[in-house]
């Protein structure tokens, strides 16, 4: 599995409660600009619609050697999973009132996937404790790895 591209925002501004892979609708240009890495999901959002998820917002930049064919960078791109995986997400984003955010798009046996998040939004506190839970281990490593360097 290769990531193509990772949506690191998501997992600062939300706690993930479920992951979930998806397929995803692609022109041929839109392959080509994907495997060579042009694609943000920093906008991007997931929407069930009409018992279909789409995908909202992601940018996936224009292939340069594409001709007059080539895709518009932005614009709603179906996503596939089976009907009762659907009907799952539905139900926790109405019930919930959970969100659906794009983790990552990577490459999995030749083809493009996403990897779909039902999440619940972060307050400010929870983000704080985040940051000092990072920093705190990071000084940990620090430590450890200048004591053993004394001992050496």
């Amino acid at each position: 599995m290769k990531v193509l591209v990772e949506n690191r925002r998501a997992r600062h501004e939300y706690h993930v409660i479920e992951a979930f892979e998806a397929g995803i609708v692609l022109a041929g240009t839109e392959v080509k600009s994907c495997r060579a890495g042009n694609v943000s999901l920093a906008e991007a959002y997931a929407r069930v619609n009409g018992g279909e998820l789409w995908l909202i917002g992601c940018h996936i930049a224009t292939y340069e050697q594409g001709n007059r064919n080539n895709h518009e960078p932005v614009h709603n791109r179906k996503l596939l999973m089976h009907k009762r995986e659907i009907v799952q997400l539905r139900q926790g984003i109405e019930a919930k009132g959970l969100t659906l955010v794009p983790l990552k798009i990577y490459l999995a046996k030749g083809h493009i996937k996403v990897e779909v998040g039902l999440c619940k939004g972060k307050n400010v506190h929870d983000k704080r404790q985040d940051m000092k839970k990072r920093e705190d281990d990071r000084e940990m490593r620090r430590a450890v790895a200048s004591v053993s360097r004394s001992h050496a």
